[in-house]
């Protein structure tokens, strides 16, 4: 950004502008994620995963291939100045995520996902994520004591997700082995549609189909199992509960981290 000295306007890389800039409640990228995993890998519906892909993405060769993910994450910025504030750079995720393909090459796309962070939600706004208000909660691995699974070996890992007070997701890991691979799904690039509606007359609405850009990307403690998981029946809830499992995979608990660089348009 400029320097704030030379401006003569309120300014931001995000809403609220103001005249130094930090009132801008999301900072410019890079940013850097570190967070704990629960994935459950599972099959659902062909038909209504091709019903949620827009134009330019395909279902591919694996056509129904999804998951279900919890995630609690911290994040900051280069500067690393959110890491004071544990209220501003913590957060919890529920996502779902369907195998796809984007001119035959294998993609990602999450149709629905749930943060209950302010910060990340606006956030996952300007990258396309289409990131909503939720209760996420998932169990964590403690190294003493036995309020929990342990760090390493065999244990279970809940996940559940709630929105206005209702549960609509639900899933769990028995980790049996550890393993050196990541899940596939959490391993490509995720594609998401940018959408700002018009709000004056006569003006036409911001769209474009771009993939996240991220480096410095690593797995650890890969430890997978059989899995359990539910999605909701709700007619609240209906077009995620279309996507309810057909039939559960594996499911991989892991640390990861990454660093989200930017976007890239998909012609």
């Amino acid at each position: 950004m400029d320097d704030p000295v030379t401006r003569t306007e309120p300014y931001g890389y995000s809403l609220p502008l103001s005249p130094t800039g930090a009132a801008a409640m999301v900072t410019p990228p890079p940013w850097h994620f570190s967070g704990e995993v629960v994935m459950v890998e599972y099959r659902a519906d062909p038909d209504a995963v091709a019903r949620h892909l827009p134009p330019g993405l395909e279902p591919g060769p694996d056509a129904g291939a999804a998951a279900a993910v919890w995630a609690q994450w911290q994040w900051c910025s280069d500067s690393g100045d959110e890491l004071e504030a544990p209220e501003r750079c913590q957060f919890a995720e529920f996502l779902i995520l369907l195998a796809c393909q984007h001119r035959g090459v294998p993609v990602v796309r999450c149709p629905y996902a749930w943060v209950d962070s302010a910060v990340s939600l606006v956030r996952g706004w300007i990258q396309g994520m289409p990131k909503q208000f939720g209760e996420i909660n998932q169990t964590r691995a403690v190294p003493a004591g036995r309020a929990g699974p342990p760090m390493s070996g065999a244990g279970t890992f809940n996940g559940v997700a709630s929105v206005f007070g209702q549960r609509i997701a639900r899933g769990a890991v028995h980790t049996r082995t550890e393993h050196g691979d990541p899940p596939p799904l959490f391993a490509l690039p995720l594609v998401h549609s940018r959408l700002f509606p018009g709000w004056v007359p006569g003006e036409e609405p911001v769209t474009g189909l771009v993939a996240s850009q991220v480096t410095d990307v690593t797995f650890t403690g890969l430890r997978s199992g059989p899995a359990d998981l539910w999605l909701t029946d709700d007619s609240a809830f209906a077009d995620l509960g279309s996507l309810a499992p057909r039939e559960v995979g594996t499911g991989t608990v892991f640390s990861y981290g990454e660093t989200l660089v930017g976007g890239r348009c998909l012609a």
